[in-house]
């Protein structure tokens, strides 16, 4: 009865089991024979498979491989390793009823009875199909993107383990940093860094930030394998992973040092283009205070003179005109500065041999720097001709070695030389060309950089107060300037200075025609001339008046050019002396009126600009710089000739 209970039991347990295993879809578990013959046949091999167990019930397993896996032997070799090694595990293509393919993991188990009998294999297989697309899918995502990691040429992309080593070096990274792989990788990232930053903690700083932010970037100076530095865009991230342990850093570095030195260069474009502007803004602002305040000067000047010849011998009376005849005269000198800084000043240009004029100036040059300095001058004994106004250049030199004295307290050695020089193109602030360069060199405190871009703005002094009136090289830069040439400052504070006048060498035929037009002075200057005077402001037209009418001429003032034009209709008329800068008609207009009616009328354009004026044939009017005294009135007249 007992052995009957435990039968019935067994049944009972192996119905179970097999409605266990009917009921598993996601497998194929069936049983093999000895041989491979198929002997069971669940549901999940049917879904997957096709077959259907009336189908399969008998036939050899290898029905389910793949021709070329029949043909190697490859199920009679699962069979023989199930049973040689107690399993069998593996992957690889299968077939289904319809012939489809699908990847399957199979693994096989020998079945023994309890005497060590062969008695056949359990066999449960796995359609993997959509895992294997998916890992396939992820092995080819990754070995793109590896391949466009390693692809990139611009950009050193590479990994760092948690401790700051290379783990991984892209193809950017070997082009811009110079390390082929199995140098660098394993070594500390700190590699690319500039000693100094070594020093001061910065690759770790870096990796810190990253730690705690998620991302470090920065700019700075790296360094290559061959030492040479570049400057660098670099960017870290932090990579963490699912329980956010940090497993490393992402490290991408670009190479912009082109980028930098190119947006350098706009800066300093855009910083120069500023200063030409203010320095223009400067000199069109300049150049108008020292117009009006040259009228100004005319009124004082020629009243003074004229009350000099008037008033009676009396020296207490003679030394106070005297006085303010020499203010008046400096206040003309500080105008006729403004005007070079301006570029409006008259220049009367001529042909000039630098070394003789130089020569020339030696006995004055030496009488102003006093006991404690000493000039040298290094000048070759002849150059080639630049063309500039003598007075003006003699007085640039001057104005040089005065600030070169001043800079000396203590005494010192000046250097005065001259030479030829040659500019390329793209070579500084000068055209190409050949240059004369005259130089002044001196020992003393020298400037800082702040102060030597400010050493050219007009009434900028680095003297005491009352000791300079800060226009003495912006009239040196405005010569030079209106000459085609450039005033160039090069000073270190504590190491001297040195200025550097550059003139155009002008070739003969310049020389020769610049020489012919340089006025010769008359020796019998007329008198008894019937002439129009020409001013807009009274003071000037009164005192111009006055300086004619002692000179013993005829005078006829017009305030506008109509005015004057009424005059010359109405009375015979020797010559014409008009101001330029006058409202609705200027001077150079007016001349073009007179031509037109009076082809022969002598003209005489008065002006403190150096600006040539608009209207046909006015660039050559002769001209009568302002302020100017009696006796270069007198002058003006006697060259015409009239």
């Amino acid at each position: 009865m007992e052995v009957l209970d435990r039968h019935a039991t067994s049944l009972d347990e192996d119905g179970r089991f097999r409605l266990l295993v009917d009921a598993i879809t996601d497998y194929a578990i069936y049983m093999l024979s000895p041989e491979g013959i198929v002997t069971s046949w669940n549901t999940g091999a049917q879904r997957f498979k096709g077959y259907k167990p009336s189908e399969i019930l008998g036939e050899h397993f290898s029905r389910f491989y793949v021709a070329e896996d029949r043909a190697a032997g490859v199920p009679e070799r699962a069979l023989a390793t199930a049973v040689e090694q107690g399993r069998f595990e593996g992957e690889g293509w299968r077939q289904r009823k319809d012939g489809s393919r699908f990847w399957a993991h199979v693994v096989i188990d020998p079945i023994r009875h309890p005497t060590g009998e062969l008695v056949g294999f359990a066999k449960i297989t796995r359609d993997l199909t959509e895992r294997r697309a998916a890992e396939n899918a992820i092995r080819q995502s990754e070995e793109q993107f590896r391949r466009l990691v390693q692809g990139v040429s611009d950009y050193a992309i590479y990994m760092l383990d948690p401790g700051g080593h290379v783990s991984s070096w892209n193809f950017g990274a070997e082009r811009i940093k110079g390390y082929q792989p199995d140098e660098i990788i394993g070594r500390h990232f700190s590699t690319f860094y500039t000693p100094e930053d070594r020093a001061a903690g910065l690759p770790e700083k870096a990796l810190h930030v990253a730690r705690a932010e998620g991302r470090f970037e920065r700019e700075g100076w790296r360094v290559r394998k061959d030492g040479t530095r570049f400057w660098a865009s670099v960017v870290v991230d932090v990579i963490r992973d699912e329980q956010g342990e940090v497993l490393g850093f992402a490290k991408i570095t670009r190479d912009i040092t082109e980028k930098m030195e190119t947006q350098r260069a706009l800066e300093q474009a855009r910083e120069e283009l500023f200063q030409s502007q203010k320095m223009e803004a400067i000199g069109q602002l300049t150049g108008g205070i020292a117009h009006d305040f040259n009228n100004l000067l005319m009124a004082v000047l020629g009243s003074l003179e004229i009350l000099k010849k008037r008033m009676p011998q009396d020296l207490s009376l003679t030394s106070l005109v005297d006085n303010a005849m020499q203010g008046a005269q400096r206040g003309a000198a500080l105008t006729q500065r403004m005007l070079a800084f301006s570029r409006r000043q008259e220049l009367h240009m001529e042909p000039i041999d630098v070394s003789g004029l130089v020569r020339g100036m030696m006995d004055i040059l030496s009488r102003s720097l006093g006991p404690l300095t000493t000039i040298e001058t290094s000048f070759p004994v002849r150059l080639p001709t630049i063309l500039t106004d003598p007075a003006q250049l003699e007085m640039a030199i001057l104005n040089l070695v005065v600030n070169a004295r001043d800079a000396m307290p203590s005494g010192g050695r000046i250097v005065l030389r001259a030479s030829e020089e040659s500019i390329t193109a793209g070579r500084g602030p000068l055209s190409a060309g050949r240059y004369i360069c005259i130089a002044v060199i001196d020992e003393g405190e020298g400037m800082d950089a702040k102060t030597l871009e400010q050493a050219v703005t007009p009434f900028f002094t680095t003297k005491g107060v009352g000791k300079g009136t800060g226009l003495g090289l912006s009239m040196v830069q405005g010569l030079a300037s209106q000459s085609g040439g450039r005033l160039i400052l090069k000073s270190t504070l504590g190491e001297g200075t040195t200025a550097e006048l550059w003139f155009p060498v002008v070739i003969a035929e310049q020389a020769a025609e610049a020489s012919a037009d340089v006025p010769q002075r008359p020796e019998n200057p007329p008198h008894g001339l019937r002439i129009v005077a020409v001013d807009d402001d009274g003071l000037v037209l009164m005192n111009t008046t006055l300086m004619l009418e002692d000179l013993g001429h005829t005078v006829f003032e017009a305030m506008a050019g109509p005015e004057a034009l009424d005059i010359l209709r109405k009375e015979p008329v020797d010559l014409v002396i008009c101001d330029h800068a006058m409202p609705r008609m200027t001077g150079a207009q007016l001349a073009e009126a007179i031509r037109s009616e009076w082809p022969k009328m002598p003209i005489i354009l008065a002006t403190g600009y150096a600006d040539l004026p608009d209207g046909a044939g006015a660039a050559n009017l002769p001209r009568l710089g302002k302020p100017f005294s009696q006796a270069q009135l007198a002058e003006a007249i006697s060259r015409i000739g009239v």
